[in-house]
């Protein structure tokens, strides 16, 4: 047990004031301007909405019926904190089928990939460390460290003709000896980067050159649109040792239909199992074993699922990027990984003001780039993962409509 303070005497006043304050670091952070967005649309049914990276496909039915077994057999117990043991095996097979192998006893199963990253960043950072991070970026990668009090500095991604690239030299100065973490996303949210593996080499060695470690969020590795013979992006467990100081986030939400579930996992190197196995008992206890139970029968049946959704993301992909590029004033790239375009509005302002005036004035609902990085003002994502990809079509006329009463 850990030992306890006696306990200190305060003023009425003092007393008081620690009743009604948060700590400082929480009172920072920024309110979702995403959610700020989907609020201005809630209630209105006429509303395409592309705000949420999630498809509006319902998760398949073998992975659903799965769960519901397993309710109906009354598991509805605490599991072991790392997670069952046949789940633990079946995502190191999983993951051994696309990297070189990776044994079990380093598989952490968490509550959704958010849980993951967070649970990998109370592992890495104390109070006042320094943690660079690649942006834009999903808000919550920067707002995690600095909910533990670390010192985030953002290195940015450089746009392109509408593709954004990362600057080599500029993380090799911005990534030292006084930094703990390195967090890169990547495939990207919500720019759609990707790292190639020469680049990964570059990042893996110069972290061991300086000692850093890096969480590498990677949820969106079988969302990849490129060439490959595995069918899945870059990653750096393709190149680093098993003791290397690397984490890698993932998620069964994307590749397998599963938002709604919060089911996730963390490879890790052996020497930090231990102590995340007591970080996840302080946080969730463990996952649920019904939804354990559906993440082994998504890696079952993955084969079946996972191709499928890739191939229709990539269709819709190439039915929206086209039709955008071809409005006057809009710059976007095809995205090689993800389920985002990410485009460039030009010449509008303020990303959330023009986000917020979509939903009212045109119906449609995407999210403001701003929300992702400051270096994104004037940037707009779109989620493309749509069942029906007429809703694509039909989303880019509202948006050429909109425009064309701006002029």
């Amino acid at each position: 047990m850990p030992r306890c303070r006696p306990l200190a005497r305060c003023s009425a006043p003092e007393a008081q004031a620690r009743k009604t304050s948060m700590r400082q670091a929480i009172h920072d952070l920024e309110a979702s301007k995403i959610r700020e967005v989907a609020n201005a649309g809630l209630g209105r049914s006429d509303v395409l909405a592309f705000w949420f990276g999630e498809s509006d496909e319902v998760t398949p039915e073998v992975i659903r019926q799965a769960a519901i077994e397993s309710l109906q057999r009354g598991e509805t117990f605490y599991a072991h904190n790392l997670g069952l043991p046949e789940l633990r095996e079946a995502v190191a097979g999983y993951m051994s089928e696309l990297h070189p192998r990776i044994d079990a006893s380093r598989i952490a199963i968490t509550s959704g990939g958010v849980s993951a990253l967070m649970l990998a960043v109370q592992a890495l950072v104390d109070a006042g460390d320094e943690v660079v991070a690649i942006t834009p970026v999903w808000p919550n990668l920067t707002a995690q460290p600095a909910i533990l009090g670390a010192r985030v500095r953002c290195l940015s991604l450089v746009p392109q003709a509408g593709q954004w690239t990362l600057d080599l030299d500029a993380l090799r100065a911005a990534v030292t000896p006084a930094t703990k973490l390195l967090i890169v996303n990547a495939p990207n949210n919500p720019t759609g980067w990707t790292l190639t593996r020469d680049e990964q080499q570059t990042i893996l060695d110069h972290c061991r050159t300086t000692g850093t470690w890096i969480l590498a969020d990677e949820v969106y590795e079988r969302l990849y649109y490129e060439p490959s013979p595995k069918g899945c992006a870059p990653s750096f467990l393709d190149l680093a040792a098993p003791d290397d100081r690397l984490v890698v986030a993932h998620s069964f939400s994307k590749s397998f239909l599963m938002t709604g579930w919060r089911l996730g996992w963390l490879v890790l190197p052996p020497a930090l199992m231990e102590g995340m196995g007591k970080l996840i008992e302080f946080n969730t206890s463990c996952a649920s074993v019904f939804t354990q139970r559906a993440g082994i029968a998504a890696l079952a049946h993955g084969a079946e699922i996972t191709p499928r959704v890739v191939a229709h993301l990539k269709a819709c992909r190439d039915t929206l990027v086209p039709l955008l590029a071809a409005i006057p004033g809009v710059e976007v790239a095809p995205a090689s990984g993800g389920m985002y375009a990410f485009f460039q509005l030009q010449g509008f302002g303020d990303s959330l003001d023009v986000a917020k005036r979509l939903v009212v004035e045109a119906g449609l609902g995407l999210a403001p780039g701003n929300a992702f990085a400051p270096e994104a003002q004037g940037w707009l994502r779109w989620c493309f993962a749509s069942k029906d990809r007429q809703r694509l079509v039909e989303g880019v006329s509202r948006l050429e409509r909109w425009l064309a009463k701006q002029r």
